[in-house]
């Protein structure tokens, strides 16, 4: 199914109205009992999330009736939406705060990302920092662009390659599993220096601007990398899963690296993970 320029302006609209009447007033005023924890202490929920999600939900059903809604917290709810992904015509997924714990620690780092996905292929993806106020956005086959609060607008291009020595990246090794987390951390020192914001949405961006070299990620849920993939590879970048296979959606396990072209994977795969 074709998802236009126009439809791209229509889900940014809702992303826009959900940050600015239930995120960005509960920012660093959180009421008591309005953090609490999923997973454990890194793993958080806010009321921003789930108001957030629930009114982004209600106005793509009004937007794009025929579409899937697949949000983070409707997953916690359902986790058969996951399965359902791949086989949609058109499938909207969103992460109404991606950078949860950021948000409740009162960090300004944090995002609201949503990819679209037809029959299984990710055709459109939107990154937006509400406080800011402005946008990364890819279209399939179209190219990605930043958006700035003031209207400019500017060409994304992923960075050059280089040796690795002189890389930055980005890394969340903490989630691998042993021995590969301690093989990963130790490698890591091969590059001139690597970050983890805890916040796929801005290292999406970051790489995505070309600001930073490469990303390696280890879980795979959907709302956290769909967008920031495609958006990406339209900045010319290349990104398959660990196993060199192509990102997917639908696809849940397994890790990603991002890099500027596919030596350069190569090179990261080889040197950091092994």
């Amino acid at each position: 199914m074709h998802f236009s320029r126009a439809d791209l302006d229509r889900l940014s609209a809702i992303l826009a109205e959900a940050a600015e009447t239930h995120i960005m007033p509960r920012f660093r005023s959180l009421e008591d009992g309005g953090i609490r924890e999923k997973t454990g202490a890194l793993d958080l929920v806010t009321d921003a999330d789930e108001q957030s999600e629930w009114m982004i939900r209600d106005l793509c059903a009004q937007a794009f009736p025929e579409a899937l809604f697949v949000g983070e917290e409707s997953v916690a709810r359902d986790k058969s939406l996951l399965t359902k992904i791949g086989d949609a015509d058109l499938a909207i997924i969103v992460d109404p705060v991606d950078g949860t714990s950021n948000f409740a620690w009162g960090l300004p780092l944090f995002g609201v990302m949503a990819a679209v996905v037809a029959k299984g292929e990710t055709v459109a993806g939107l990154i937006y920092d509400p406080v800011g106020r402005d946008w990364h956005k890819g279209l399939k086959g179209q190219g990605a662009w930043g958006e700035s609060v003031n209207g400019r607008t500017r060409e994304l291009k992923v960075a050059k390659p280089d040796q690795l020595s002189e890389m930055t990246g980005l890394s969340s090794w903490y989630l691998m599993p042993e021995p590969q987390r301690s093989r990963t951390v130790a490698n890591l020192a091969k590059t001139k220096a690597c970050f983890n914001y805890r916040c796929a949405a801005y290292e999406y961006r970051l790489i995505s601007e070309g600001l930073v070299h490469f990303s390696l990620h280890y879980t795979l849920m959907p709302w956290d990398h769909a967008a920031g993939v495609l958006i990406h590879q339209e900045a010319g970048g290349y990104s398959a899963l660990l196993d060199g296979s192509p990102y997917d959606a639908a696809k849940h396990m397994g890790g990603i690296i991002s890099a500027p072209d596919r030596a350069t994977y190569d090179l990261i795969k080889h040197e950091l993970v092994g």
